[in-house]
């Protein structure tokens, strides 16, 4: 992976074409193509339908297909569009979990084990799901779960964008060095903000302070990347990342130095965005 910071001039180099209603628009340095959709439900149906041909494709070619699934409001649209659709062995299909609280039950309602079972597994009979069990040692469930996701290469992720511009839940300052596949991260206020506001949570001191998370190396080291975000309140963060510089401080930015990235926004988060940026 290209080694980036903020003071080199080359990161800041794009040009895009810009349309709604799902025209592509294409950073043509880094490969990256962003879809902006008039409204949530057809971004997700979009992101649902390129994810199931991915899955397609490699149960196909390699007999299963590997794959990360993200949680968050901003998955809802994707997942109950990708539950859906026909022609997917989803008893082929390994499941990878991006991320979890510490300390938090597997019954409380912020639990992404939960999410994912009510969301995804059980709607399909995966099979196969490595999820991050925080009841046990963190240090146990990083090396059981990270062992199994190295074994082979992930065929798709499908991740977000944070308010604070997080990936998975690397918050800002992210780390863009490490080669562990997870790593124990503590959770920024404004992450913690955001999880009681899309009400996650009754109080904010009822947010965990630290989570497993994958870390961003592993995450740019799936084949394909499909994210989704939505609503006006990710507007300054998806600006951020897609034209800002590529920073430890913006962590999803870093996704424009992969080679196969696709980027599902709705009109409220795309609200930022330039239909062309200065070289």
């Amino acid at each position: 992976m290209p080694r980036v910071n903020q003071r080199d001039p080359r990161v800041n180099r794009l040009a895009w074409n810009f349309d709604l209603d799902g025209a592509e628009r294409r950073n043509l340095t880094t490969k990256m193509i962003i879809k902006v959709f008039d409204d949530k439900l057809s971004l997700g149906r979009a992101a649902a339908e390129q994810a199931a041909n991915a899955i397609r494709d490699a149960i196909h070619k390699n007999g299963e297909a590997r794959i990360i699934a993200a949680t968050g409001a901003s998955q809802f649209e994707l997942l109950d569009a990708l539950t859906t659709l026909p022609g997917i062995a989803w008893e082929r299909v390994v499941m990878f979990h991006l991320d979890e609280y510490i300390g938090l039950p597997a019954n409380h309602p912020a639990s992404f084990r939960r999410y994912l079972r009510a969301r995804l597994i059980d709607r399909v009979g995966i099979t196969h799901a490595h999820l991050l069990d925080s009841d046990q040692a963190p240090a146990d469930v990083i090396r059981n779960v990270g062992n199994a996701l190295q074994k082979a290469p992930i065929d798709v992720a499908l991740v977000g964008i944070g308010e604070n511009g997080h990936l998975a839940f690397n918050d800002p300052p992210a780390d863009f060095e490490t080669e562990d596949p997870y790593l124990v991260v503590t959770l920024d206020e404004a992450c913690r903000k955001q999880q009681l506001g899309e009400g996650w949570f009754a109080d904010l001191s009822e947010v965990p302070q630290q989570a497993i998370s994958m870390s961003i190396r592993q995450i740019l080291k799936a084949r394909e990347i499909i994210c989704a975000v939505s609503d006006a309140r990710k507007t300054r963060a998806v600006a951020a990342c897609l034209e800002g510089e590529i920073s430890p401080l913006a962590p999803a930015s870093i996704l424009r130095t992969h080679p196969n990235t696709t980027v599902y926004l709705d009109k409220s988060a795309a609200a930022l965005l330039r239909s062309t940026t200065p070289a």
